[in-house]
């Protein structure tokens, strides 16, 4: 019904148009045919007569001549012994027609008048009528033809001053036409009925046939998608024809599919979080608990004034020690869900970066009474990358070969040059190490090595992993060995930035 409505709001303006267009071309066709009548009758004879009394020169038509149908006495028509006295000879339209009598004449036509003007617009027959503005404006304009209408319509009286194609007395002539006697005789109305109703309701038909088909597709897609919609995306919307209709059914399904895939992607990753919450928890309450405990063993020696021993406090030290790096590592594997949005792109000064990462984990280490030294190159080596994300994969690193490493042992972090303006971060220990195997796993998440597993409270599975995902994001390598010390090697492999305007080029070693 919506479609009908708007098919006849937008019929009718076009059948009103079509009208319109159609009034216009009437009144030219008149106002032509006032032209014309007017020329040929200056022509044939108005022109001389019109020459040689202007004073009193105008023309009307003769009088029309009255129409007999045909009869016994005469076959051809006309009335039985010529016309009727009085009566000029001429033409005129034919009688109207009665069932109690003979034919009956119409009235004559109205007459048609002219009128000369001079080549200033003025005529010398005081009976000429003064001309229009708009008339004499337009032959001042250089137009031949021009007609003026007291009333609306090509039917009404009408005036039409044309040019002649001579000059004179003569120069100009205007046609004062009457107009039409009325409908009754010729048929006429300003915007004829059946000249836009028929093709209104022609069109409103078409239109509504032609939208049947296209109203039943759009209702099955609609039910289509509702179904669609209530089985949470699930099956296919049905795909026929090769046209838009057709087009905006593809649309759907595709749109379908991709919300289908991001339902899926969200819970798996909702799916992973929970599971990523659950094991950090529980990473979580291991050392919490330890140091609650050693927190308890320190509070109640206090309280009876005993001594306390120092192995006690370094191990609810290692376990705050941890906790903090844990929470750390929350921080960064968060940051790096959001991927390269969440990152800052700015010269890392990596010398500093080494020096902040063992004053980190120096009271650690020494509590465990392992020895870390580090080695850097003059000047600083600079990289492009995020400062916090970089520091937190070297301080994981760094992290594990303490933690892991057995009383007595080394970790040792070396910052070096190499060829083509590349680096490499290495931090190796002489502790137990990964066997072979399980070095291809071990920096997926929440994965320890059984070593590890096996001197206290295992690690939270992040620090590795957090330390690939920061070295891919920076378009870096991250590579694992056996040390030549007989413990485990991790080197950062990435490119260092250009020395700046001025500077000379580091040397590599």
């Amino acid at each position: 019904m919506r479609l009908a409505l708007t098919t006849v709001a937008v019929a009718i303006p076009v059948a009103l148009c079509m009208g319109w267009v159609h009034l216009v071309l009437q009144i030219q066709a008149v106002e032509t045919a006032l032209s014309d009548y007017a020329l040929a009758h200056m022509t044939s004879e108005g022109h001389e007569r019109c020459e040689a009394s202007p004073e009193t020169w105008s023309q009307e038509p003769p009088p029309p001549r009255p129409f007999w149908p045909p009869s016994r006495d005469n076959p051809l028509g006309g009335p039985p012994s010529g016309p009727p006295p009085g009566e000029g000879r001429g033409w005129g339209p034919p009688p109207e027609r009665r069932e109690d009598g003979p034919p009956r004449r119409r009235k004559p036509r109205s007459g048609t008048r002219l009128y000369a003007y001079d080549s200033n617009l003025v005529s010398r027959n005081p009976q000429a009528p003064t001309l229009e503005p708009s008339l004499a404006n337009a032959m001042r304009q250089g137009e031949d033809v021009a007609s003026h209408a007291p009333g609306f319509g090509p039917g009404g009286p009408r005036e039409a001053l044309v040019r002649m194609p001579w000059s004179g007395p003569c120069a100009f002539v205007l046609v004062q036409w009457q107009g039409r006697p009325g409908p009754r005789d010729e048929g006429f109305s300003p915007i004829p009925l059946e000249f836009w109703l028929l093709p209104t309701l022609l069109a409103l038909v078409g239109v509504l046939l032609a939208l049947g088909p296209v109203v039943r597709r759009l209702r099955q897609l609609t039910d289509e998608v509702k179904i669609f919609v209530r089985s949470t995306y699930q099956g296919r919307i049905t795909v026929r024809g090769d046209d838009e209709i057709t087009e905006l059914a593809r649309a759907f399904d595709e749109a379908g599919r991709e919300v289908n895939a991001q339902m899926d992607l969200k819970e798996k990753r909702e799916q992973t979080l929970r599971s990523f919450l659950e094991n950090t928890t529980h990473d979580v309450m291991i050392p919490l608990t330890v140091l609650q405990g050693h927190l308890a063993e320190i509070q109640g020696k206090t309280a009876r004034g005993e001594p306390m021993e120092a192995s006690v406090v370094a191990a609810a030290s290692q376990e705050a020690h941890y906790m903090a790096a844990l929470i750390h590592n929350l921080g960064a594997a968060a940051r790096l869900e959001a991927g390269e949005p969440g990152m800052q792109r700015v010269s890392v000064d990596l010398n500093a970066l080494v020096a902040r990462c063992l004053g980190r984990h120096r009271p650690i280490a020494r509590q465990q009474g392992v020895q870390l030294e580090h080695a850097v190159p003059e000047p600083p080596v600079h990289v492009l990358g995020d400062d916090t994300l970089i520091e937190q994969a070297v301080s994981n690193v760094i992290y594990n070969a303490v933690r892991y490493n057995a009383r007595g042992g080394h970790v040792a972090v070396v910052l070096e040059r190499e060829a083509g303006a590349t680096f490499r971060l290495r931090v190796l220990d002489d502790g137990p190490g990964i066997p072979e195997h399980e070095l291809p796993h071990i920096m997926e998440r929440h994965v320890r090595g059984d070593a590890a597993r096996t001197r206290g409270p295992g690690g939270h599975g992040l620090g590795l992993n957090i330390a690939s995902r920061v070295t891919a994001l920076h378009g870096w390598k991250l590579q694992l060995g056996r040390s030549e010390y007989g413990g485990l090697q991790v080197d950062f492999l990435g490119e260092e930035l250009p020395p700046a305007p001025g500077q000379a080029a580091p040397e590599t070693g």
